[in-house]
């Protein structure tokens, strides 16, 4: 339950352990698999139940005594929060849980509302809803730091087990909410993107425990050179923008392999990053501008930062370029002129561009502050230990947007930095990041897990590493539904997308039919 003294324990745990004081390290970051932030529209009025009884509002946190190590019971518990309502419920509905993923969830809970998913199955399927937060996110610390010994305990594995533990123990705070254990109730577990991927591991590796399953955007196939994360947004971006990006990396890439330091500094100027030692980090910035697709949903529209990007390339007094762009020397220096008119600044600041974008500097303690509810350093450790996900080019015989001189071994190398010797010692036997075995043990794309239904948009630039993907050969069947959309990342998760795109719609209608004949031939098995 929530107490006081969570509240006395939080405000103590962050004195004592406090950040110090920021020092400038890459702004470069890779973004994250997570699922949509969104205000709910009216959410100033009171929850209420069925039988009219007024819940707490949905920001009202819950603790729940989870498990340090799951492997070592002994070491005793963590407070982990969650979020819950009963809005919709009657007896003998399902419970439904989702665990936003990689992120402090105190900015989740709308997704217990009707504005979701969640709610939408929920207010159909008479449930109640249940958003978790993952270990070493936010505020649901296993241990009182991030440092290399502490983070031992945060592994897929441990996440897996977090869900079924939860789920076999909380009492929910409802009535009967003891009484409400999977096997007495149905649970659906439900979650996007890398959340998503724990619905899939979780069902595969904890078959008895969740009836069903919803997966959004699950990024089930772990891939250490991930190159096709750029696909998707290469063939769904406007073909002139495309067309001139591609020409310009190519160059770059040419003009970076020839080890002429005039012409390279004359390079790096253009874009006003002359400062910038190596040629890699300087590749790896120009990717910057390509991750703004990542945020773009089925509502956006023509006024956001990705095509303002492509606007500046391709509009050249007042007229657009045509489906082959203007060639390289506009677009050379028409991307230049973006990042030095204000791009850079709206990145970097008053930084230098070594202090901004360069990641060669061992020595910065940015690289090892291991103070808590620092969701970068978390994600950053699964990245490193076990899936890797490291956005690069794509292989010489396929065009690319992105250029072929950011390889694995540029953000391996960071992993080193932020966590010194936590992969020297690692078995020969035992790859780093360890993606091998992640879909070995938990199936990625194979997966037979059956009331699993997958959810994905064609425009997500998560797509390849989803059953969607191009090189997936899973093509689903009626236990195991592959459902495509028109739309972007974990688009279906959200009510607003739907009334956006009519695709969208029909996948979130067609979920919840599957998921209301699945409901209908559960029974009890406790």
């Amino acid at each position: 339950m929530r107490t006081i003294e969570l509240a006395a324990f939080l405000l103590l745990a962050r004195a004592v352990f406090a950040r110090p004081a920021r020092a400038k390290g890459p702004a470069f970051t890779f973004p994250r698999p997570s699922v949509p932030q969104f205000e709910r529209p009216g959410e100033e009025f009171p929850v209420v139940s069925k039988n009219g009884t007024q819940l707490p509002p949905f920001d009202y946190s819950y603790v729940f005594e989870q498990l340090i190590d799951h492997n070592n019971p002994s070491l005793g518990t963590f407070r982990q929060r969650y979020w819950h309502t009963y809005e919709f419920y009657e007896p003998g509905g399902p419970i439904i849980l989702f665990m936003p993923g990689e992120v402090d969830a105190s900015g989740y809970y709308n997704y217990l509302s009707n504005s979701t998913l969640n709610g939408q199955i929920a207010q159909k399927l008479n449930g109640a809803v249940v958003v978790l937060e993952h270990r070493f996110f936010g505020d649901s610390n296993p241990l009182p730091d991030m440092s290399v010994q502490s983070l031992r305990v945060h592994t897929v594995d441990q996440a897996i087990n977090d869900l079924s533990y939860f789920a076999q123990n909380v009492e929910l705070p409802m009535p009967n909410g003891d009484q409400l254990s999977p096997g007495k109730a149905p649970w659906i577990l439900t979650g996007g993107s890398y959340g998503g991927a724990l619905v899939s591991y979780t069902m595969s590796n904890k078959p008895d425990v969740f009836y069903a399953g919803y997966a959004s955007s699950a990024v089930v196939q772990a891939i250490v050179d991930f190159w096709g994360y750029f696909e998707p947004i290469r063939q769904a971006m406007p073909a002139n923008c495309s067309a001139d990006i591609e020409a310009v990396i190519s160059h770059v890439d040419s003009v970076l392999s020839t080890n002429d330091s005039a012409q390279i500094t004359a390079l790096k100027t253009t874009f006003g990053l002359q400062g910038l030692s190596h040629n890699d980090d300087f590749a790896a910035a120009l990717q910057e501008n390509l991750l703004a697709w990542q945020a773009m949903q089925p509502d956006d529209g023509p006024g956001g930062d990705f095509y303002a990007f492509c606007d500046a390339l391709e509009v050249k007094n007042g007229v657009s370029a045509g489906p082959s762009g203007w060639g390289l020397d506009h677009a050379l220096q028409a991307w230049g002129n973006f990042w030095k008119s204000g791009y850079y600044e709206q990145i970097c600041g008053d930084d230098d561009n070594e202090t901004c974008l360069g990641t060669y500097d061992a020595t910065n303690p940015f690289w090892s502050y291991d103070f808590l509810d620092n969701t970068e350093r978390s994600w950053q450790w699964l990245l490193c230990s076990e899936f890797g996900f490291y956005f690069t080019g794509a292989p010489a015989n396929q065009p690319t947007i992105a250029s072929r001189l950011v390889t694995p071994a540029w953000g391996e190398r960071q992993c080193g930095y932020r966590f010194p010797g936590a992969f020297t010692n690692v078995s020969s036997s035992v790859d780093v990041p360890n993606a091998r075995g992640v879909n070995t043990v938990y199936k990625g794309w194979s997966t037979t897990t059956e009331r699993l239904i997958f959810a994905n948009g064609i425009n997500d630039p998560w797509r390849e590493a989803t059953v969607a993907a191009d090189g997936s050969t899973n093509t689903g069947s009626e236990m195991q539904p592959h459902l495509l959309s028109d739309g972007f990342h974990c688009s279906d998760l959200l009510t607003s997308e739907g009334d956006a795109s009519a695709k969208v719609k029909s996948v979130q209608d067609t979920a919840l039919t599957y998921l209301e004949k699945w409901l209908a031939e559960w029974t009890p098995s406790a």
